[in-house]
């Protein structure tokens, strides 16, 4: 009776242990899986601001605070842009001074928790830019898609497309960039934004399935105009635009892709952003299982690319997507080794496996999708370059 009791005790501990790891797996996915757009990613520290002065703004001593580049300053009802740290400016041991370009709205004051984000401009591109644009509503497979358009002359139109963390603004970016240049711009939300349908589930797809809502986009521009299309992504928007270039009915119109901070393994970037909410290790793997149980996405094999999310393999061949004859288009990465979301090492070795087809922009000391607040001009010309044979 004793070994019964005893047996029947363990059984029961492990059950409840089991239950307890599937629970703690489906809390530890949601650090992607439920990102919601317009918040700081899991491991983007909040910063408490010091003091302001005319043109300076002192910030909490921490490695995201003294990143080069402009970025914007965000807080739950503020947002500022700040550029470079100011290392002339006398600053105490625990504050970093940087200069303060503009109060977008809201106010600033000692106190304030805010956090850096590659956010630059709030609003729409009229208000951010003074560009005229028309709001546009997209018909997508869930529902209408809200989106931007800002006109131009040429008929190739580059298509913006968020990812993880961020929203439509994210482009405003690099919109004026494009004016300048001559290119109309279509900047869509996809499934998830806010204003656009709500998945089926809830949950981000990290690209799997909101490429489609692209595709849509695609669409749209082709019946109004367009000849041949460039897409241009961050993060998850990568991972769409890859997934596009593969499997769109329009992929020929396809004529070029941008990718900065691409997603190419979504269980690594999975487990990066649990681990940045201080997941034990031993739960990763649970947190990759549970996500692949909630939302059926298929296994990387540690980011292989065997999600066929990539419309290349390794060894230079084509994956079934792309079809036997059909070469993927003029690639141009924009990433680098301190992203701790999307591993830089799998886009330097895409990259090496088609020096004819893809061209690496290697960019340091810049966080995930934030590769233009690092160095804007850098970063706009390496997009000069790869865009001036496709105008």
């Amino acid at each position: 009776m004793r070994t019964v009791k005893t047996t029947a005790a363990a059984v029961t501990a492990a059950l409840a242990a089991g239950a307890a790891g599937i629970v703690a797996g489906r809390i530890a996915s949601d650090a992607g899986l439920k990102a919601p757009p317009g918040r700081p990613l899991p491991g983007e520290p909040r910063l408490t601001v010091h003091s302001t002065a005319a043109g300076r703004i002192a910030l909490t001593r921490d490695l995201a605070a003294l990143r080069p580049g402009t970025y914007g300053l965000a807080g739950d009802a503020s947002h500022a842009v700040v550029g470079d740290v100011l290392t002339a400016e006398p600053h105490s041991a625990d504050t970093v001074v940087r200069r303060l370009e503009r109060v977008t709205h809201g106010t600033l004051a000692p106190g304030d928790k805010v956090w850096l984000t590659p956010n630059v401009y709030v609003g729409d591109p009229k208000s951010a830019l003074g560009l005229d644009h028309t709001d546009v509503d997209i018909p997508g497979e869930l529902g209408a898609l809200p989106a931007w358009f800002v006109p131009g002359v040429r008929d190739t139109w580059v298509i913006a497309v968020h990812g993880l963390g961020t929203t439509r603004e994210h482009a405003l970016n690099i919109m004026e960039f494009l004016h300048r240049h001559r290119f109309p711009v279509l900047a869509p939300t996809h499934r998830g934004d806010i204003g656009a349908p709500r998945p089926p589930d809830g949950l981000n797809h990290f690209g799997q399935t909101e490429w489609r809502d692209l595709d849509a986009a695609m669409r749209y521009a082709v019946s109004n105009g367009a000849r041949q299309l460039v897409l241009h992504g961050w993060s998850t928007g990568a991972t769409m635009a890859l997934r596009a270039a593969a499997r769109s009915g329009l992929r020929d119109r396809v004529k070029g892709l941008v990718l900065d901070s691409p997603v190419l393994s979504w269980e690594l970037t999975l487990r990066a952003l649990a681990a940045a909410r201080h997941t034990p290790g031993v739960l990763l793997p649970l947190a990759v299982r549970a996500a692949q149980g909630r939302t059926g996405l298929p296994s990387d094999h540690s980011g292989l690319y065997a999600d066929r999310s990539v419309p290349y393999d390794d060894h230079g061949g084509r994956t079934d997507d792309m079809g036997p004859d059909r070469p993927p288009p003029p690639t141009l990465m924009l990433h680098g080794p301190d992203d701790t979301i999307a591993p830089w090492h799998l886009s330097r070795r895409l990259a090496d496996a088609h020096p004819d087809r893809i061209a690496l922009h290697t960019v340091r000391q810049a966080p995930h999708a934030a590769m233009w607040n690092a160095d804007p001009r850098a970063y706009e010309e390496a997009l000069r370059r790869f865009l001036t044979p496709l105008m």
